[in-house]
């Protein structure tokens, strides 16, 4: 096959270096399916993977890119034909495996989607993992008691990001009422107001209090950040209330007292969207994109590939609002 272009993260002496480079398939790792990559999407973890100690890379050099979607090119699988619309997310891509920031990827078949009915691929990677990992929220704290005609006080917390933004349209239109949105900067509410959030909470001040129970103030939460944030928002939940949570951007540790969970019986579910069985990803994928799906109102911009490492820096500073999808053969 002819050379093709590839996003590439390399360390020489300690100090990470990426950019654009073109490559070949002998250099995508081992897989036996083949597909031409027409869309991947950026994800906190694609920032965190050119950063020096950036603690997603499990070697070098790496395509970066947890997400793709695209066209089937050969594949040993019988599920699977030429011509085939499929994406990927979660699984080691991007990470462990060469990944979707590239023009061609060759991976297991275990890890291939087919593209539901009515989805395009740019429409997958609109939603991609932050969308999944949204939708999976969504779906864990409804088998954990939230309903629509209980109008629950529900919390989402980075609202303005890529999981936060697509749990508060996709909980809008389910029919949620009541959704209050954390924001870090004055220039965000306005947009956790246009994505739904009926009310939000500055947390760019937050102070732990000495308080192990505070005022019952929310029934259900999308945790997207982590950290300190977390641990005031479990003083917070009310009775069998459900805390589900996908993300560390606030911080890995979890400074608490078990109370909420024995005073309150809150549950804390955590939320993987890496190791998903199949038949799961299959399951939530289609309702994605039929009953759930929130296409016509989600915020998103496109990128080129040679644009990754700029859009990787928005996301670093907390500037990066949304979804972006970029076109890899462009």
């Amino acid at each position: 096959m002819e050379e093709f272009k590839s996003y590439v993260v390399r360390e020489t002496d300690g100090e990470v270096t990426h950019q654009l480079e073109t490559n070949t398939v002998e250099n995508l790792g081992d897989g036996d399916t083949l597909i031409k990559i027409e869309y991947s999407s950026i994800n906190y973890k694609d920032m965190l993977a050119l950063q020096k100690k950036g603690g997603v890379v499990r070697h070098y050099p790496m395509i970066p890119g947890i997400d793709l979607a695209g066209e089937i090119v050969r594949s040993e699988s019988d599920k699977f034909e030429a011509g085939d619309k499929v994406l990927i997310t979660g699984y080691g891509l991007g990470t462990v495996h060469e990944g979707g920031l590239s023009q061609y990827a060759k991976v297991p078949h275990e890890w291939v989607v087919k593209l539901p009915e009515g989805l395009s691929t740019k429409d997958a990677m609109v939603y991609g993992t932050a969308g999944f990992t949204a939708a999976l929220s969504i779906d864990a704290l409804e088998k954990n008691g939230m309903k629509v005609e209980g109008q629950p006080a529900i919390l989402v917390t980075g609202a303005t990001g890529g999981v936060g933004s697509v749990a508060i349209q996709i909980l809008r239109h389910l029919g949620y009422k009541n959704i209050t949105a954390t924001i870090r900067k004055d220039y965000q509410e306005e947009k956790a107001r246009e994505f739904g959030a009926s009310d939000v909470w500055d947390v760019s001040d937050l102070e732990l209090g000495k308080r192990p129970l505070n005022k019952r103030e929310y029934k259900f939460v999308v945790d997207t950040v982590g950290g300190d944030l977390t641990a005031d928002i479990l003083t917070k939940v009310d009775e069998y209330g459900s805390v589900a949570i996908s993300g560390n951007a606030g911080g890995m540790k979890l400074q608490t007292t078990v109370l909420p969970f024995i005073l309150r019986g809150v549950n804390l579910l955590g939320i993987n969207s890496v190791e998903i069985p199949m038949a799961d990803r299959e399951i939530l994928w289609d309702k994605i994109a039929n009953e759930w799906n929130v296409l016509d109102k989600l915020h998103f911009d496109e990128r080129g590939l040679s644009e990754f490492g700029e859009v990787a820096e928005e996301v670093k500073a907390g500037k990066h609002i949304g979804r972006t999808v970029i076109n890899t053969q462009n």
